[in-house]
């Protein structure tokens, strides 16, 4: 039986097995942010008298800035997270808070003095960026019970800080939805073409504000894809969609999934169609 994930899942793997886990809850930015930041989310976990769960993460190019509360230890963390071009994997365990901004690919770079390919694979402390004020908001954020309060203090701060319009940022965003919305783009030269700029301009472009290459962003993409088909608990045919991804044929996109996903097309099939089965006591038994 199909049973569709809830938005604002795709990248994560094993989303459902995930959600028996944590829950996490998205939010949308003010309009004055809404330029910068794709949402806020809220991610809760409560794993007390149950072992701690790694979850893998496909992530978007798209930078965070996080506050992580592991509550049953008495513990915080506060970063800034670069595009993470390999393997994320994150530990839950405990009890615990995280409260985070997810921003526009192109949207951290009003926020900074430097291209935010300086930030790609690492994690930064929030002081690094935003000094003795990111390391007060970080005390706020963590001495707020409430989500929805803590979300609105991070807004606050970001909205405070006077972020300007950027055109050429806006250019990056609008370039990387058009990958995500054109799943048989293979090559940078094409989608170079498509936009009006040389590949090595689109490069530029790509390292100063988005973080990653263009041609990372165009497979991350095509394996989100092909993931979240996977997970629909439904017969993929291997062959047309990795056609349809604009592969040429199908060896190359299973060497291109299991680089990514870290394991063959048909082998996460099944383990998520197994996650898509009811077991007992479900409420679509």
């Amino acid at each position: 039986m199909e049973r569709s994930l809830p938005g604002g899942t795709r990248g994560i793997l094993h989303a459902r097995t995930g959600l028996e886990r944590f829950s996490i809850e998205r939010r949308e930015p003010p309009a004055a942010l809404a330029p910068f930041v794709a949402d806020f989310w809220v991610l809760r976990w409560d794993l007390r008298g149950r072992p701690p769960h790694r979850q893998r993460v496909l992530t978007r190019p798209s930078v965070h800035m996080t506050f992580t509360s592991y509550l049953s230890a008495g513990t915080t963390r506060a970063r800034i997270a670069g595009v993470v071009r390999d393997d994320f994997v994150e530990e839950l365990h405990g009890e615990g808070r995280a409260v985070g901004a997810a921003f526009r690919p192109g949207g951290f770079r009003p926020f900074t003095d430097a291209p935010v390919s300086t930030l790609t694979g690492r994690f930064a402390g929030v002081d690094e960026v935003f000094g003795e004020e990111g390391l007060t908001l970080a005390e706020e954020v963590f001495a707020t019970a409430d989500a929805d309060e803590a979300v609105g203090r991070l807004a606050e701060f970001l909205t405070g800080r006077g972020p300007e319009a950027d055109a050429s940022a806006e250019r990056a965003a609008a370039i990387v939805e058009r990958i995500a919305a054109w799943p048989g783009l293979v090559r940078v030269d094409e989608l170079a073409r498509e936009v009006g700029l040389s590949p090595r301009g689109l490069q530029r472009l790509f390292h100063e504000y988005v973080g990653v290459g263009p041609k990372w962003v165009i497979r991350r993409f095509r394996m989100q894809e092909a993931a979240e088909r996977a997970a629909a608990g439904s017969g993929v045919d291997w062959a047309e969609l990795a056609a349809e991804l604009g592969y040429a044929d199908q060896a190359h996109f299973t060497r291109d999934f299991t680089a990514a996903v870290g394991t063959s097309p048909g082998r996460y099939a099944r383990e998520a169609g197994r996650e898509a089965e009811p077991g007992p006591g479900s409420i679509d038994a």
